[in-house]
C-alpha cells in the first residue's frame, strides 16, 4: 500500500530537538501499524524547506521543530494539510489550530518537548481525520 499520509518534520540543522523529534517518529514508524504514513524532513535553512515552511502557513517560525500530518492530494498531485475534524481553540500551545500537527512549546509548561505519546496521538487524530469530515 502506498502511503495517503506525510508526515513533515520541519527543523534545521545543529537543533538537538529537531534530531531527536525526527528520531522519535522513524522510531514509531519502525515499530509497524503506521503503513499509510511516511516520514519527510524540511530543513528549514535550505531554500526548498523554507518554501515548504511557507506553504504551510501554519507553524510559527519560533517554535521548531513541529511537524505537519499531510494528505496525498490526488487532484494537484501533491500534498496539502489535513484540517482537523475540528477547530481546536483549547490553547494547547504545541498543536496547531486548524491542522493536524504539532510545534514545540517552549513555556514552563510544555518544556519544549514532543513526547512519543504527543506524536501517537497526533497519528491517531491524522487517521481518525481522514474517516470523517471537517465541521467547524
Amino acid at each position: 500500500m502506498s502511503p495517503t499520509l506525510r508526515i513533515v518534520i520541519f527543523g534545521k540543522p545543529g537543533c538537538d530537538k529537531c534530531a531527536v523529534l525526527r528520531r522519535r517518529v522513524e522510531s514509531l514508524l519502525a515499530g509497524g501499524g503506521w503503513e499509510e504514513f511516511e516520514m519527510a524532513y524540511a530543513d528549514v535553512e535550505t531554500e526548498e524547506g523554507l518554501a515548504a515552511f511557507c506553504r504551510a502557513e501554519c507553524i510559527n517560525p519560533n517554535r521548531l521543530p513541529a511537524l505537519l500530518v499531510m494528505e496525498r492530494a490526488e487532484v494537484a498531485g501533491g500534498w496539502r494539510p489535513l484540517p482537523r475534524r475540528k477547530l481546536d481553540p483549547t490553547g494547547i500551545a504545541s498543536r496547531l489550530y486548524a491542522y493536524v500537527g504539532l510545534q514545540t512549546d517552549y513555556s514552563d509548561e510544555g518544556r519544549g518537548v514532543i513526547s512519543p505519546g504527543m506524536i501517537r496521538e497526533t497519528l491517531e487524530e491524522a487517521r481518525a481525520a481522514r474517516m470523517a469530515p471537517a465541521t467547524p
